[in-house]
């Protein structure tokens, strides 16, 4: 308890644009978030007041980290289990625990416990090489997508192969574990930074299904066992990276919302997920299937700063503060997103930009992460509001384009 204002802390492990953008829904609620960040430069450090630094994976950091904190949350799933496990044991509330997060941070586990569950996904396998991968591949057909189990995000680690060749030729063959990694032949999207390794070579394989589209719906729920469900939203992919998120979804059946949005209520709370569950789903021909999950404020979720009635970070700190849930409603029929991503160097800088985007769109909004700028790097996001989703979102596209490129 903050001894200056009498209310609770609530610490979050890692210092990147979700937390940054956590301490600034938690300004709203008294607090200022209790931060463990890696370095003075990491985007949450450079605002918030109350900052330690050291590992996510140095379990006497963490210790000392969570000591004056109420509540220890993360902005990130790559805190190891047993270090959540030990925090636990002595006392400290953790949200979302290990048990949950854990569905998070090895697909090969999600996989596992989805498909006992019975909710619907590709069909997949692990795989341990290339033979392996090849029955895979006779029995779903080829390409086949291969993802390392763990530590894959914005396409990394991720790979389309064309044949069992290709887990060699892109280095990611867990026999010969220790190559070089990186994206090499036969791979059609993300790169093996941080995948598969001698350390950790788990593979798995999953059918590449022809999807109509990508689309995502939150819901958070308290350890009381509230629960708040968001509008379902369309997500558009570049390089294995969003670009932009569509609200709510364009097109999308009533029957088919309502079915996304209970099969998210459903996950939560079999998986004893407290805060928020972000759960990306392809749409087939009319069918939902679950994609991947995250437990923590979520990029298909920025939207919600100006478009809902209650943002996602809110939402998250309401809900591991055991709070009533907040609104969900939309603020607007339309809602568009836009990432900007780092663009070539030179040209006229980020205030400079601004000042151009501001005087051509003043309904813009703006949310610079801090970050340094590198070309593709994901350094902020647009959100435009409107009645009329190609006027809106052709507003969110020119304006990140501008943010980005300066013109």
């Amino acid at each position: 308890m903050d001894t200056r204002t009498g209310l609770p802390v609530v610490g979050m492990v890692g210092g990147g644009q979700l937390a940054r953008m956590t301490h600034q829904a938690a300004i709203a609620l008294g607090q200022s978030l209790r931060v463990l960040a890696r370095t003075p430069e990491d985007g949450a450090a450079l605002v918030a007041a109350d900052v330690q630094y050291g590992e996510h994976t140095d379990l006497a950091a963490l210790r000392t980290f969570a000591k004056s904190c109420d509540v220890v949350t993360f902005d990130h799933e790559h805190v190891p289990g047993e270090h959540i496990r030990a925090l636990a044991a002595e006392g400290v509330r953790v949200h979302p625990g290990a048990d949950a997060l854990r569905h998070a941070q090895d697909k090969a586990v999600m996989r596992q416990r989805l498909t006992e569950l019975g909710v619907p996904v590709p069909r997949w396998r692990r795989i341990a090489g290339r033979d392996e991968l090849a029955a895979f591949g006779a029995d779903v057909g080829w390409p086949v997508v291969v993802k390392t189990a763990r530590g894959g995000y914005d396409g990394r680690g991720v790979w389309v192969l064309s044949s069992p060749d290709g887990l060699a030729a892109a280095g990611i063959d867990p026999a010969s574990a220790g190559s070089e990694q990186g994206a090499g032949a036969g791979s059609a999207r993300g790169s093996a930074a941080g995948s598969a390794s001698a350390a950790d070579p788990e593979l798995i394989a999953e059918e590449r299904v022809r999807l109509t589209r990508e689309l995502a719906v939150q819901v958070a729920r308290s350890p009381f066992g509230q629960i708040a469900v968001y509008p379902v939203v369309q997500t558009v992919q570049r390089d294995g990276i969003c670009v932009e998120v569509l609200a709510p979804a364009p097109q999308l059946s009533e029957e088919l919302a309502v079915r996304a949005q209970q099969l998210a209520i459903d996950l939560a709370t079999a998986l004893d997920v407290v805060g928020l569950l972000a759960v990306e789903l392809f749409e087939v021909s009319g069918e939902l299937l679950v994609n991947e999950l995250a437990m923590r404020p979520h990029n298909s979720g920025h939207w919600t700063i100006e478009g809902a009635r209650t943002s996602q970070f809110e939402q998250h700190l309401r809900a591991v503060l055991d709070y009533p849930m907040g609104d969900t409603a939309l603020t607007a029929p339309v809602v568009v997103m836009a990432n900007v991503l780092g663009g070539p160097a030179g040209g006229m800088g980020v205030d400079e930009r601004l000042h151009h985007l501001f005087a051509t769109d003043p309904a813009a909004r703006v949310h610079l992460y801090g970050k340094q700028v590198r070309p593709g790097r994901k350094i902020g996001h647009v959100t435009v509001l409107g009645d009329e989703l190609s006027e809106v979102r052709a507003r969110a596209a020119r304006a990140a384009r501008w943010l980005q490129e300066g013109r």
